[in-house]
């Protein structure tokens, strides 16, 4: 099947208090520091580990347009400021047996607080998510690489929004930061949650890794109707690749947030992305 339009309604009225308690609760990631390829930025990571020495499988998490930082950081940009979404993916990972590392690509080049709705045109270009938010995927795989806990050709790559245009980009057979891409030399699986697809849909594009995106049908940031003519265009190429989209949900709905979490379709939508996400990386990167 091409893609599929999910509704899914549940009985989940508690789950944005259990996220909520989960995240409090929950262990603050370690900070850690590593190149971009770009060959000038020393980038910030947050590494969430499980318990045990290893070595795991890994995930690298790419922020979208707003950053990785909560709104109420006021100026404090720091593990313990990370949004609740990102955090709580971090732990869900975490918790599963991977080690998850989530990389600020905009604090280390002077946007912390990352970019407003409807501001694409705007952004400067040493944040772009085609030709440099690539380079460091491909430095925070590198890092990851290099420690003795990760197993090296077992690391997949997760985004949202702008991190997930990143995604995109980064798998491309002309990605920045590699040469001649494969799963065993690049990233095995890569899990795009509500991507803008615009510039792929106009390329040649092929992702080489396995590809899950996950779109939201109500979207008013990006279009999920482009994402599901690309995924047409990529499969037709011999691509590994699925689309859902959540029917009523919006972008950004896995926040877990109240306000996010007031809409029943986020909430379903929500639930049901954890389920698919931790199959998907389970089939690509446990075997």
């Amino acid at each position: 099947m091409l893609f599929k339009i999910v509704t899914v309604y549940r009985c989940l009225g508690v789950l944005v208090l259990i996220f909520a308690l989960n995240a409090a609760a929950a262990q603050l990631p370690d900070t850690v520091g590593f190149p971009s390829r770009d060959g000038n930025t020393q980038l910030v990571g947050y590494l969430f580990k499980p318990q045990g020495a290893g070595p795991f499988p890994a995930v690298v998490m790419l922020h979208g347009r707003a950053g990785p930082y909560s709104t109420r950081a006021k100026g404090v940009y720091a593990a313990h400021t990370l949004t609740q979404r990102h955090q709580a993916w971090g732990e869900f990972w975490a918790e599963r047996g991977y080690l998850a590392l989530h990389v600020d690509s905009f604090g280390p080049r002077g946007y912390a607080q990352g970019f407003p709705i409807h501001s694409y045109q705007d952004r400067p270009a040493e944040v772009s998510e085609q030709t440099v938010r690539p380079l460091d995927a491909y430095g925070a795989l590198e890092y990851l690489r290099g420690r003795g806990d990760v197993i090296a050709d077992r690391v997949g790559v997760q985004g949202w929004s702008n991190g997930a245009m990143t995604l995109l980009a980064s798998l491309a057979d002309t990605a920045p930061g590699i040469a001649q891409p494969t799963p065993q030399s690049g990233f095995r699986a890569a899990l795009a949650l509500y991507p803008g697809c615009r510039v792929q849909e106009k390329q040649n594009y092929r992702p080489y890794a396995p590809l899950l995106m996950l779109l939201a049908s109500e979207d008013k940031e990006v279009s999920p109707v482009v994402c599901q003519r690309l995924a047409q265009q990529t499969l037709a190429r011999g691509a590994e690749l699925e689309v859902v989209v959540y029917a009523g949900a919006q972008h950004s709905f896995d926040d877990p947030g109240s306000r996010k979490q007031a809409n029943d379709a986020n909430r379903a939508a929500m639930s049901d992305a954890r389920i698919r996400a931790e199959r998907f990386f389970a089939q690509h990167l446990l075997k």
